[in-house]
Order: C-alpha cells, then structure tokens, then sequence
C-alpha cells in the first residue's frame, strides 16, 4: 500500500514544500495513521481519497505546529505553493465559510484541485467530467471566490 500511493502523495506534499526531508516525514507519519485507522476506512470513497485526507490533515497538522500562522488555499494557477504567510484562525475561517458557499460540481472541483492536490484528469475521472470541464469549474470557482474576497490576488503573498 505505502509503495502503490506514495508517489502521489509525494507530488501532493510537493505543493506545498519543496523539502524532501519534511515531505518523506509528513508521508511516512500520514502513513501511521493510515495503518494505525485502516479498520475506520468505510469504503464510501476511494482508498487513494481516504490516503490523500489524511496526507492533508498531517500535512496541514505539521505546518500548524511549525508555524501557527501558515494556511492553505490556492487562488492562483501560479502560485502552485499556496500558502498565505500571513494570517490567523479568524482569517482561515472566513476563507472556508467562502470556499463553502461555492455549490456543487464548483465547490467539487476547487476543494479536490486546492485542498487534497487532485490533478484535473483525476478529478475528471472521479466526478465523470472531462479534463477541461474541470479546469472551466476551477476558474469559475476561483472568480466567485476572488469576487466574495473583494481583492486582487496580487496583493497576497505566497511562500512555502
């Protein structure tokens, strides 16, 4: 299992950091807890969808702990690493209370491109779209998102 879902796990964490040391840790740790849970996995998804979740989740749990003040979200094509250096919970909150009020097959896609590092073939696959009908609900979703954020993307800052 850890030899069949590591590489894309790698390439997900990838977007994030470009440590190898970080990445193997936070794989290896996601790991863990995928053996340590595996009687949990209801197989109301993928096995891949559940690896992923929780490959995020430590991910996120690892930037958490290193920096209080990191958070993911990935407004722009550009900016493959998407995390906003500056901010706090208050701010986290109100970007997921927005990337929510995004509805169907949109919030599908932003959340399974910007959130769990789905490619857009994958995400094709899983929702029975095609590739470039995905990468239209991203950018649509992105607009929406950019018009209840009341900015230009420029004004933000990314980093690892």
């Amino acid at each position: 299992m850890y030899k069949l879902h590591f590489d894309k796990m790698y390439q997900m964490c990838l977007r994030y950091s470009k440590d190898e040391v970080i990445i193997c840790s936070i794989i290896n740790d996601s790991f863990l807890s995928v053996f340590k849970n595996i009687h949990k996995f209801e197989s109301r998804g993928s096995l891949e969808g559940w690896i992923r979740r929780i490959t995020f989740n430590t991910m996120a749990d690892y930037f958490r702990k290193e920096n209080k003040q990191l958070k993911f979200l990935l407004l722009e094509e550009a900016a493959n690493n998407s995390i906003i250096s500056e901010g706090n919970k208050d701010d986290y909150d109100d970007i997921i209370l927005k990337v929510n009020t995004l509805s169907g097959s949109f919030k599908e896609v932003f959340i399974k491109y910007a959130i769990e590092g789905y490619n857009h073939r994958e995400i094709g696959e899983a929702l029975h779209i095609s590739e470039g009908t995905s990468k239209w609900y991203l950018a649509e979703a992105r607009k929406k998102l950019q018009l209840l954020f009341n900015f230009s993307t420029d004004s933000y800052q990314y980093g690892k």
